[in-house]
């Protein structure tokens, strides 16, 4: 799933390319695309797209009395739509503009769980983005340390939770873990002072190395085409010590880490049902 670095540079390219345009319509071409049902998406008709931005994974299309808070899931994306067919291969829904150019949303697949929300007054207190948690890379360490001691788990898991820290996902939390040369599976709690430091420094470096890398991009491409020291990585040397990256296998996703930069030299067991070594 798109994290921080792919949505921020894809909200920069679109309002680079769209900003200033007039909505003629809105469009939700499948059943499930549109979420809400107040405001109608057809009262923006006429605004103008003032800006576009992000909040956590989610992508914010202002047109002034109203927002368009877009989720793209794992493979969806929002891309300019030139064909403009009426049964577009994939799509979700269609933005079309009075200068007669459109933005498509797409997903592949059939699961279209990818969505549209038309939200007015404080997004913040509504759906989808209420209950989201701060955004990781504002974080300063003493904020992170107190959220870290009130959320005892993991450290994988918690950096991927939008609900304690927004807009990371499995990529960023395995290039973060590494970073930090701390386990994925080390114990939120009882992270001392110098490795929250460290976490704050990681959460920074990654990110911010990762959206000068999407700002060079022309799109968003798959998580398998960007460059990290362990995701995507497993069996090969790490790029800090030479040890071969290792990971843990879930249903959904892969854990990946180095033994030595991370555990110790110790290999965690592969199985959700292990005792894991922390």
């Amino acid at each position: 799933m798109p994290e921080v670095p792919e949505l921020q540079a894809h909200a920069e390219r679109i309002e680079a390319d769209f900003g200033g345009a007039v909505l003629a319509g809105f469009r939700p071409i499948t059943f499930t695309a549109l979420k809400t049902y107040a405001p109608d998406p057809a009262s923006l008709v006429g605004r103008t797209l003032r800006s576009v931005g992000r909040r956590g994974k989610y992508l914010l299309l202002d047109f002034d009395d109203a927002t368009f808070v877009v989720h793209l899931m794992q493979g969806g994306r929002l891309k300019p739509d030139e064909k403009q067919s009426a049964k577009p291969r994939g799509g979700i829904a269609r933005w079309t503009f009075e200068d007669g150019r459109a933005l498509l949303l797409t997903e592949p697949g059939t699961e279209r769980k990818a969505g549209v929300w038309v939200v007015a007054g404080d997004l913040a207190t509504q759906e989808p983005l209420a209950g989201l948690g701060p955004e990781a890379a504002s974080l300063g360490a003493a904020e992170l340390g107190e959220l870290l001691a009130a959320h005892p788990m993991r450290l994988h898991g918690f950096l991927r939770d939008q609900r304690i820290v927004a807009g990371l996902g499995r990529r960023l939390a395995n290039e973060i873990c590494h970073r930090a040369q701390l386990s994925p599976f080390a114990g939120t709690a009882k992270l001392d002072g110098s490795q929250v430091e460290r976490l704050v420094e990681a959460i920074a470096a990654c990110v911010a190395e990762s959206l000068a890398a999407e700002r060079a991009r022309d799109e968003m491409v798959r998580s398998s085409e960007r460059e990290g020291a362990v995701h995507h990585r497993v069996g090969e040397p790490c790029p800090v010590c030479g040890d071969t990256i290792r990971s843990v296998e879930y249903r959904a996703y892969t854990v990946a880490y180095c033994p030595t930069c991370q555990t110790g030299g110790r290999v965690l067991a592969d199985n959700t049902t292990s005792r894991f070594l922390k």
